[in-house]
């Protein structure tokens, strides 16, 4: 993706954050019938090290754990937060009036190469685990062996694994740190007082970049 040097996230522990964040993979691969792109949510662990791995699974149904080229490249993507930018936040449009929209963004590129698993006991253990982190904020949670096992057996039939070994990260935190300070502290203000997660996401990974002296976090 274009990167211009001062969108650059190099921090794996930062894009990591928000890979777990945002689970909701695009992993994109070569197949036989060519460039294929499916929508997986993953798990995504530190090791092995420097870069870890992303783990996942699809339906036995998909063709893409017959298609995929062994050893090919394959890209994940990860959309974080992301949200329009109005003119009007920039205190310099009050005085040139030489400013236009933009939009925000955060995201994260994994790119590295696929092994599918079919193991019934990884499957068995890495969705019990994938289903533990997501329900663990919910007062009531579901487990997998709250259904029968049978079911859960023809479940997990139904499903092939897959492991990712990452060979390269990019991030990109497009987030307004291009603009003079003063119009950094007017994208914070507006976007903390706008009603979606979204902003308030953008507005603080901002604030975070930037603790200049007309930022709030500065104060």
């Amino acid at each position: 993706m274009y990167l211009p040097t001062h969108f650059n996230e190099t921090r794996i522990d930062v894009m990591h954050e928000l890979m777990r964040a945002h689970p909701l993979s695009t992993l994109v691969t070569q197949c036989d019938s060519g460039l294929v792109a499916n929508h997986v949510p993953v798990q995504t662990l530190d090791t092995p090290n420097p870069l870890g791995c992303i783990r996942g699974h699809v339906a036995r149904a998909n063709p893409l754990w017959r298609e995929y080229r062994a050893e090919t490249q394959a890209l994940a993507i990860f959309q974080g937060p992301q949200v329009y930018i109005s003119p009007s936040f920039y205190p310099s449009k009050a005085k040139t009036g030489e400013v236009v929209p933009t939009w925000d963004y955060a995201v994260v590129h994994a790119s590295g190469t696929l092994r599918f698993i079919q193991d019934p006991s990884w499957l068995r253990g890495f969705v019990a685990g994938l289903t533990a982190t997501h329900e663990a904020p919910r007062s009531v949670r579901w487990k997998i062996d709250d259904a029968p096992a049978p079911y859960i057996d023809k479940m997990l039939s139904l499903i092939v694994g897959f492991e990712f070994s990452i060979a390269a990260l990019s991030g990109k935190w497009k987030v307004s740190q291009n603009r003079p300070q003063a119009d950094r502290a007017g994208v914070i203000d507006n976007l903390r007082n706008a009603d979606d997660a979204d902003s308030h996401e953008i507005a603080e990974m901002l604030a975070a970049l930037n603790p200049g002296p007309e930022s709030p976090i500065a104060r």
